[in-house]
């Protein structure tokens, strides 16, 4: 038992210092400061409503403090601080008859609910208004002039983005290299888990599951590295130390590509290699020791320490090469079919070692002024850019579109809570609406868990809060408990929402208990109206204009299918015309990786909602992972060609090819309702799959004329390894695009 404590306090003490260390908590610092100070500040010289606004203002303008680009967080904020000034404005003016002023409400929440239309940041934005109007309704009585009250906001705003400028200039790089140690350490859990996979007695189908999600969350970690690392090159030019942690990243990138990359099929290689467990156990061992690889520089990185050598990647190598010729000297028992599978994956595992130890010899290199990636413009187009096109407010309009069902419905939810508050004489009606407004989201199941999330914590927190104060009368004690709840709460609201919730509701009653004896009541009130607006959230999404998945995910399928055709026409003219890899080729690779990210996120977000919408959730998971192992495919046909020589691509290829593409194309027709001309010419792809799988046979047959041909540097090794690759990749594309055209009606019929 004692051995059980000491664990789980090591394990915690770990857990901790990252997160001390970490952006969030130095975010968390700041609007805590920017929030604190002004209140503190305006008390001592009786100017507390003074104070009061300018911590508003810094509340309001914290939302657009998200990691990228730093010039888009400068921006997001300022706009924050315009849309937050206007919408106090607005709130003060709402002080009507509770009949006109229930629909005026419900106007203006949608128009600012609805600017979410341009994109995540603009989510943001548009939130800092909504907050802003709710926030008005605590003040609403108040006597203070508005255009003061709303100046000292914009004040507030202003001093909140100075902290934030401040904060960077101190330390530029914690945020870069925060999401890069991440980035690094979920690659290495990709690769344990792909060493897991390998393993007959695993439980495959868990472990797809758990790489999905990853693959969600690396593609949300590089998207973010390249905002910041491709938008400062715009902004402030080349600078030594971001060219270096572009040039790790795009070697995570391929890392990545290696790792989905699947050039085995592991129900084949336990059926060849079931008689040689030795076999498995020396791929598995080399995997683990590139994951643990990857953890250690993941920490060297974050704890800004050298990263130790790591001699396990070349001894777990070197095992796997000497297995192989104890397996190749035994050849003449079994099937050479399985040598050759395994001598692909071990040129792969080679390839991966190789990019591993660029990444840490990068990280190494103190001279960064040798470093260089001067292409720039190749590097601007992969960043993803947002329009801000006034049309697209235009074309939203209507009931298709999720932010507008979205914000219609936050209008009405929000208009019921404030009838419901001013009905009922609640103490504070506008918490209500506050947790509306924090709490409801596009989509069912996210708004679902949030509510249970927000209610448990206030649950918790209000009970932490109760016992507290029940047993401490101390003004300072409560200030300094509310000071710091304020600053964990700000530092997990993305990591953990729950916990945040706690530590809300401890810094609002710790900030009541200094003001109010009657904190007791307080708690009471905070609890229900917490509970109100997170029952009435929920039951906004479930009933007013409800947004399922299965309705829009037909969508997202056509686009990962599409992403996934160019990515197959990269790698084909890439095939066919050799030379160094196109920008074009690394575009659709992106586009196919995030496409990916997206079916899983849709079908996640499908699994959180009621039963009866889960409509054919089982075939819709089948042709997720259909659609992930078909890029998986095309990974490892592309990451074969870029690192060996290949011969010709032939007649027959070239049928697989465009018969693959044309099961593609007909399979987004039917996720469309509409109809493909295409009609498969299955006695023309028979015969390119028999005289394919007849060439490796009789290059396999002559082969054994050679005594040279094990020796994968060999040319006739060289040549079987390719052939047997890309055949069977070909065979298993082929295969895949059949069963999406067969199993796409099921849905597309409910």
């Amino acid at each position: 038992m004692g051995n059980y404590f000491i664990f789980k306090f090591l394990k915690s003490k770990q857990n901790l210092l990252p997160f001390l260390k970490s952006t969030d908590f130095s975010k968390g610092i700041v609007l805590a400061f920017a929030i604190t100070l002004p209140i503190v500040v305006g008390v001592y010289f009786d100017f507390f409503e003074v104070g009061l606004a300018i911590a508003i203002g810094a509340l309001l303008s914290s939302p657009s403090d998200v990691n990228g680009s730093f010039r888009h967080t400068k921006f997001g904020i300022l706009f924050s601080i315009a849309i937050a000034v206007i919408a106090s404005l607005v709130g003060h003016y709402l002080a009507l008859n509770t009949w006109l002023l229930i629909p005026i409400l419900g106007v203006t929440m949608f128009s600012l609910s609805y600017i979410s239309v341009f994109g995540f940041r603009a989510s943001l934005i548009s939130f800092s208004g909504l907050f802003a109007i709710v926030l008005s309704f605590a003040a609403i009585s108040n006597e203070w002039n508005a255009y003061l009250r709303a100046f000292f906001i914009g004040v507030g705003g202003l001093w909140y983005l100075f902290l934030v400028i401040l904060r960077h200039k101190i330390n530029p790089k914690s945020q870069i290299e925060q999401i890069l140690s991440e980035a690094v350490a979920l690659t290495g859990n990709y690769l344990e888990i792909r060493g897991k996979l390998i393993s007959s007695t695993s439980n495959r189908h868990k472990l797809q599951r758990k790489l999905l999600d990853l693959q969600v969350e690396l593609n949300e970690k590089h998207e973010t590295l390249r905002d910041i690392l491709i938008s400062s090159r715009k902004s402030s030019g080349n600078s030594p130390y971001e060219n270096k942690q572009l040039l790790v990243l795009i070697q995570l990138v391929d890392v990545l590509e290696l790792a989905m990359a699947n050039p085995v099929n592991y129900e084949k290689m336990d059926r060849l290699l079931e008689k040689y467990p030795d076999q498995i156990n020396a791929f598995q061992k080399l995997l683990f020791a590139m994951a643990n690889h990857l953890q250690q520089i993941a920490y060297g990185i974050q704890s800004n320490s050298d990263i130790s050598n790591n001699d396990s990647l070349e001894t777990n190598l070197q095992l796997v090469k000497n297995s192989l010729k104890l397996y190749s000297l035994d050849f003449k028992k079994h099937s050479n079919e399985g040598y050759l599978m395994l001598q692909n994956l071990y040129n792969y595992q080679e390839k991966q070692a190789l990019r591993i130890s660029k990444i840490k010899n990068l990280l190494d290199d103190k001279n960064i002024s040798n470093l260089r990636y001067s292409q720039k413009e190749e590097a601007y187009q992969f960043i993803t850019s947002q329009d801000y096109d006034i049309k697209i407010l235009k074309e939203n309009f209507c009931l298709k579109s999720v932010i507008f069902k979205h914000s219609l419905r936050l209008a009405f939810v929000v208009m019921i809570g404030y009838a419901i508050g001013d009905y009922f004489s609640l103490q504070n009606p506008y918490w209500i609406l506050l947790t509306i407004v924090v709490i409801m989201r596009p989509n069912y199941g996210l708004t679902k868990s949030r509510s249970k999330q927000r209610v448990l914590g206030t649950l918790i927190g209000g009970v932490i809060a109760a016992a507290i104060v029940l047993s401490i009368q101390s003004v300072f004690v409560y200030a300094v408990l509310a000071i710091i709840s304020l600053t964990l709460a700000f530092s997990m609201v993305q990591k953990n929402y729950k916990t945040s919730a706690v530590f809300i509701t401890l810094s609002v009653v710790f900030i009541y208990a200094l003001l109010s004896p009657d904190v007791l009541h307080v708690i009471q009130f905070r609890i229900l109206d917490t509970f109100i607006g997170a029952a009435l959230a929920t039951a906004g999404n479930l009933l007013l204009w409800p947004s399922w998945e299965f309705t829009s995910i037909k969508l997202v399928f056509s686009e990962s299918m599409d992403s996934n055709r160019e990515y197959l026409k990269e790698i084909v003219n890439f095939y066919r015309s050799k030379g160094k890899i196109k920008t074009s080729y690394k575009l659709s690779r992106k586009r196919a990786f995030l496409a990916s990210g997206n079916l899983n996120i849709a079908f996640q977000r499908m699994t959180q909602e009621p039963k009866s919408k889960q409509k054919n959730s089982d075939i819709i998971y089948e042709l997720v992972v259909l659609n992930h192992s078909f890029m998986t495919s095309l990974a490892a046909i592309g990451s074969f060609i870029q690192n060996n020589s290949t011969t010709k691509a032939s007649s027959h290829f070239n049928n697989f090819v465009v018969t693959i593409d044309e099961n593609l194309k007909q399979a987004i027709a039917l996720l469309s309702n509409s109809e493909s001309e295409f009609i498969s010419e299955e006695i023309e792809i028979k015969e390119s799959k028999t005289a394919l799988e007849k060439s490796l046979a009789d290059l396999t047959q002559a082969s054994v004329q050679f005594e040279d041909w094990l020796v994968p540097s060999s040319v006739i090794g060289t040549q079987l390894q390719e052939a047997h690759l890309i055949i069977e990749q070909l065979k298993w594309l082929h295969t895949i695009s059949e069963k999406l055209v067969s199993r796409i009606p099921a849905i597309t019929s409910a």
